[in-house]
C-alpha cells in the first residue's frame, strides 16, 4: 500500500519564549490539517517524536499531553524516542501504520523545546544519547564525539578544515531563503574557522544551535489521499538501522554504518539508487555530519565528502543539492522535530513550493541520525 503526505505544518524554528511546549505542536498540527484540507475527526492516530521532554521542560507522558491539547482524544497517541532521530522514526512509524492497513490517516510529528533551561543542562541532556558509562560519565559531549570523528576523517581521507567550513557556509546561504529557519545570516569560511573553539577541530559555527520548534505531516493511504489532493507526495522508501551507541565499539569511526544500512533498505524499498535522488535533507548537527551523510548515502565515495562539498556539488544548482532548508546548522535543530521538518522541506521541494531555494527534483531523500550514529532513519519521497 502506498503512503502519501497530504499536509505539512511547522513552526518557525528558534527561541519561543512566548509559546509552551504543547502549543508549538498544536500550531504545527493546525497548519498541517489546514494544508491537507481535513479536520481532526479524520485523524486515526498520532505519532510524536520527542527526545527528552522530561529533562527539557519537566514533562513526560508526552503522548497524552499532545492528544489532549490538540483536541484529539480519544484517538491513540504514541511518543517515539530515538535521540535526535526521534522525528524521523515517528514518521517511519506513521508510514508503517498505514502500510500495514491498520490506519488510513495519521499524524506524524515532532516537537522539542530546548531553550527553557541553561545551556549546561541542555548539553547534559543531549549527552544522554551517548553511552553514559563509557562516554558521558568521563566528560564526553556530542561536540567532543563528533570532533573525534572529524579528526579521524581528516587523518584517513585528507578532509580539510576549510571543507568543513564550506558545509556551514552553504547551509547558512540556503537558510536565507527559508522563512522557517532560525538563522538568516550569511557567513564566510574564514568566520567559521575563526569562531570560538568548541572541541578541536570543530568551532562554534560548525555546530547546530539550541532550538525550539515543531513539525507535523499528515499521512494517508493512497486511496484516502486521492480524496483530498490531486498531487500527493508519496513516501516510497523507508529504512532504519542501528549501530553501536559508543564510538569505541564501532568497526569504523569515520563511516556511519547505520546510515549505509538504513539507506540501502530505503533504496531497495523505493527501487531507487543514489543517482535517482534530486534533493536531500541530511543530518548536519555538526559540519562533519553532512560529509559523513553524503558518503554513507552513496552520493559520493567514502572519503570524498569533503572534496564533493568543495567542488560545489551539494549546492543549490549542483549535482545533488543538500540541505536546501539550511539544514540543522542554520534552520535549527529542535531534536524531536528535526526528522519531520526534513521531510517537510522535501515535500515543499517536490510540490514546487520552496520559493527562492527551489530545485528541480522529482525524488527526494531525508536522513536523520540519533546520537553519534547509533540510529539512522532514511526516507525517500516522490511526486
Amino acid at each position: 500500500m502506498k503512503v502519501a503526505a497530504i499536509g505539512v505544518g511547522l513552526t518557525k524554528f528558534g527561541e519561543h519564549w512566548e509559546n509552551s511546549f504543547s502549543q508549538l505542536f498544536v500550531d504545527a498540527g493546525a497548519m498541517a490539517l489546514k494544508d491537507a484540507g481535513i479536520d481532526g475527526k479524520d485523524i486515526e492516530a498520532i505519532f510524536v517524536g520527542n527526545m527528552s521532554g522530561g529533562r527539557f521542560v519537566d514533562q513526560e507522558h508526552i503522548s497524552s499531553l499532545i492528544a489532549d491539547n490538540c483536541g484529539l482524544t480519544p484517538i491513540p497517541s504514541t511518543r517515539i524516542e530515538a535521540a535526535c532521530a526521534s522525528g524521523g522514526l515517528a514518521l517511519r512509524q506513521g508510514v508503517m501504520a498505514i502500510e500495514s492497513g491498520f490506519h488510513d490517516i495519521v499524524v506524524a510529528g515532532g516537537v522539542e523545546k530546548m531553550t527553557d533551561i541553561l545551556t549546561e543542562r541542555t548539553t547534559q541532556t543531549l549527552a544522554t544519547a551517548a553511552n553514559q558509562e563509557w562516554e558521558a560519565f568521563l566528560g564526553m559531549t556530542f561536540p567532543g564525539l563528533y570532533a573525534m570523528i572529524a579528526r579521524r576523517h581528516m587523518h584517513e581521507f585528507g578532509t580539510t578544515r576549510e571543507q568543513l567550513a564550506m558545509v556551514s557556509v552553504k547551509n547558512h546561504e540556503n537558510a536565507m531563503n527559508n522563512p522557517y529557519a532560525q538563522y538568516h545570516v550569511k557567513i564566510t569560511a574564514e568566520e567559521v574557522m575563526n569562531s570560538t573553539i568548541v572541541a578541536d577541530p570543530l568551532r562554534l559555527l560548525d555546530c547546530s544551535p539550541i532550538t525550539d520548534g515543531a513539525a507535523c505531516i499528515i499521512l494517508a493511504s493512497e486511496k484516502k489521499a486521492k480524496e483530498f489532493t490531486d498531487s500527493p507526495i508519496y513516501i516510497t522508501g523507508s529504512g532504519q538501522a542501528s549501530s553501536s551507541i559508543s564510538l569505541h565499539d564501532r568497526e569504523r569511526i569515520a563511516v556511519t554504518d547505520a546510515t549505509v544500512n538504513a539507506s540501502r533498505e530505503a533504496y531497495r524499498r523505493a527501487d531507487k539508487t543514489p543517482g535517482d535522488i534530486g534533493v536531500a535533507e541530511v543530518h548536519d548537527a555538526f559540519t562533519i555530519g553532512e560529509i559523513l551523510a553524503i558518503e554513507g548515502l552513496g552520493f559520493c565515495d567514502i572519503g570524498k565528502g569533503g572534496i564533493t562539498t568543495e567542488n560545489g556539488e551539494t549546492k543549490i544548482g549542483g549535482r545533488i543539492p543538500v540541505n536546501t532548508s539550511g539544514g540543522l546548522k542554520a534552520k535549527g535543530h529542535p531534536v524531536g522535530a528535526t526528522g519531520v521538518a526534513q521531510a517537510a522541506e522535501i515535500i515543499f521541494q517536490l510540490r514546487g513550493e520552496a520559493g527562492k531555494r527551489q530545485v528541480d527534483a522529482d525524488v527526494g531523500l531525508t536522513h536523520n541520525i540519533g546520537g553519534s550514529g547509533g540510529t539512522a532513519v532514511v526516507h525517500i519521497l516522490e511526486k
